[in-house]
């Protein structure tokens, strides 16, 4: 008899845990087959071009980052644009047509504005150079050092003691 009840208790157990599995896979295929919701979607595309855009009221801050009315309302822009079906690309270009380049963060990778991207680049490598000749020019320097600081009674002992040594190894045998 007490066999009987906790075959049923396990049984209750066993079917709470089957039905509790159940509703977390139907709730997963709901989620998978929906998708992730769109406005958040949207909302990471219009932050992702936001970003990238500098605010002509707080010049120092992102489109997205800033507070400012005009801010506010360039991303509303954007947010319809891209709801248009419009390009990150081309709704850029709408913002630099209509505020000149200056309104982009990062300059362009053409032009003067290259100098911008490679200058640092440059700079190191050229660097790089200065360093490279200044310390084969001291290393250069310490060789020649070190030939002309024996004096003449230590070089005569020098090639006294490199006198004594044999020319060609001697066998051993």
């Amino acid at each position: 008899m007490i066999g009987a009840r906790a075959a049923g208790r396990v049984s209750v157990g066993t079917a709470i845990l089957a039905l509790s599995l159940l509703a977390g896979a139907a709730a997963l295929t709901v989620v998978a087959v929906r998708g992730p919701g769109r406005t958040s979607a949207l909302q990471d595309r219009v932050h992702g071009v936001a970003a990238t855009l500098r605010c002509p009221v707080c010049q120092n801050l992102s489109v997205a980052d800033s507070p400012s009315r005009l801010a506010q309302q360039m991303r509303e822009t954007i947010a319809a644009e891209l709801q248009a079906g419009r390009s990150p690309g081309q709704i850029r270009a709408e913002f630099v047509g209509a505020y000149g380049e200056w309104i982009l963060l990062s300059p362009p990778k053409r032009g003067i504005d290259l100098v911008a991207w490679a200058g640092p680049a440059l700079m190191l490598l050229g660097g790089l150079a200065v360093a490279g000749v200044a310390v084969r020019r001291w290393t250069a320097g310490q060789r020649e050092e070190v030939g002309e600081a024996l004096s003449h009674r230590d070089r005569g002992l020098l090639e006294q003691a490199l006198s004594k040594i044999p020319e060609e190894p001697e066998e051993v045998g």
